[in-house]
């Protein structure tokens, strides 16, 4: 019976957390873009103009692909605490009304499912950030 309470706590945490990675992604985002619009297109001569307009546009699209990632998660997430809360509420219709136990029971295991789902889309964040990084310094990050 407690399952279900401790879950949703477990994935609030989750949501937290990634809320405030995707306010740092959006940021950053912004912030390249900001000055991806300020140097404009590049001049035929200027060749550091042109590598660092082709260095922002790289970025900005790890960073998008990033995004999705840390929205794809907290979908899970939220998508796992909306079946536990329902769980919760099979759990009282059985007690209450004498419904099915198993019926809570699936909930709670799809919101399982749904926050490992969220929990991959986290890690491949991960790893995606961190090779990003490995590519931003040369392969010089530590491993």
């Amino acid at each position: 019976m407690l399952a279900p309470g401790l879950m949703i706590s477990a994935c609030g945490l989750l949501i937290l957390a990634m809320n405030n990675k995707y306010s740092m992604v959006v940021g950053r985002i912004r912030l390249l873009n900001e000055e991806r619009r300020r140097l404009g297109s590049a001049q035929p001569g200027d060749e550091r103009q042109r590598a660092r307009l082709e260095s922002l546009a790289f970025q900005l699209a790890e960073l998008l692909r990033r995004l999705r990632l840390v929205r794809n998660a907290v979908v899970g997430y939220l998508s796992a605490v909306a079946l536990f809360i329902m769980s919760s509420l099979f759990i009282a219709l059985r007690i209450l009304a004498g419904w099915p136990e198993a019926a809570a029971l699936i909930l709670f295991i799809a919101g399982v499912l749904a926050a490992l789902v969220g929990v991959f889309f986290a890690a491949s964040e991960a790893m995606l950030g961190y090779r990003i990084v490995l590519m931003e310094t040369g392969g010089k990050a530590g491993r």
